[in-house]
């Protein structure tokens, strides 16, 4: 007993479970444990490949039976494969949203969030993420009287989210390359159909196909992930952060990347450590460096 919770932990071969990075956990609950959880939480798995029917026909019948079903980080991988986040928003590690995506095409994935609240079903980032998800349900349960730290942790993931995906280098990857080195200019649909050799509508499942997104998605995505290597790295301007990668103005530029980031600039500067471009000409006469969020990629 834990306060106003009571935790128990089961597995679908009860014995010794092998953990990654600590000890084996004994578990002695099997499956059958769900049938009396009034939340269910699914942690993390190194591979996140579909579990079995067992666990996939448990975890569905535990919901019909109303359950609350959470998952923390790829642990949404098996809510999706029992089918609970069919239809729904739900977000996970943001190096695995695409696969989540391309695997589970029903599922609303949003990678840039820290965790998502669709009510019976609630699904994490990456393991830090799941500590704001799991402080989300104690304020949903019982207020925020029994809470001593901040209920919610604003930026989400998408401060600290890789460039989009592309292809391995491959013919097939080209007019990934070259998007990325055009993109300070205004591209379009057609223009990349043409680079590649396709038909616009080829180009548009290509894109879905390997990153998961369409084509103008990802080139913004591109284009603030570039952003973000300059801001971090160089002591360029505002307005010429915006030119390099064809986000124009820099009040365009501040827009795009507080709907698209999830965060306005300053905040971001402070999340990275890194400096924060600047207006006009004013430049420091320094070059500035950056520092890596605490704990790696784990949001």
């Amino acid at each position: 007993m834990c306060g106003p919770y009571t935790l128990t932990v089961c597995t679908e071969h009860p014995g010794h479970v092998p953990v990654h990075g600590g000890p084996a956990l004994h578990v002695p609950e099997g499956l059958d444990a769900l049938a009396s959880d009034g939340t269910v939480i699914v942690p993390g798995y190194l591979e996140p490949n579909p579990p079995s029917a067992e666990v996939t026909s448990a975890l569905a019948r535990t919901a019909a039976r109303g359950s609350r079903m959470v998952s923390i980080c790829t642990g949404a991988f098996a809510l999706a494969a029992a089918g609970l986040l069919d239809d729904r928003r739900a977000t996970t590690h943001w190096l695995y949203a695409p696969a989540l995506a391309r695997e589970y095409p029903r599922v609303k994935v949003r990678p840039q969030e820290l965790y998502v609240d669709e009510g019976q079903v609630l699904t994490s980032g990456g393991v830090t993420a799941g500590l704001d998800l799991r402080l989300h349900l104690v304020r949903r349960d019982h207020g925020a009287r029994l809470l001593v730290t901040a209920p919610h942790r604003t930026g989400g993931q998408a401060p600290f989210m890789d460039p989009p995906v592309r292809p391995a280098p491959s013919e097939r990857a080209s007019v990934y390359e070259w998007a990325l080195r055009n993109l300070h200019r205004p591209l379009t649909v057609d223009q990349l159909a043409d680079q590649a050799g396709l038909s616009r509508r080829t180009l548009i499942r290509r894109f879905h196909a390997d990153a998961g997104l369409p084509p103008m998605r990802w080139l913004l995505d591109a284009r603030l992930a570039r952003a973000r290597e300059l801001m971090e790295s160089t002591d360029l301007t505002m307005e010429a952060v915006g030119r390099r990668c064809g986000l124009g103005t820099p009040a365009n530029f501040r827009t795009l990347f507080r709907t698209h980031v999830g965060i306005p600039i300053p905040r971001h500067v402070r999340l990275t450590g890194s400096g924060e471009p600047m207006t006009a000409s004013a430049r420091s006469p320094h070059r500035r460096g950056s520092s890596p969020p605490a704990g790696g990629p784990s949001p």
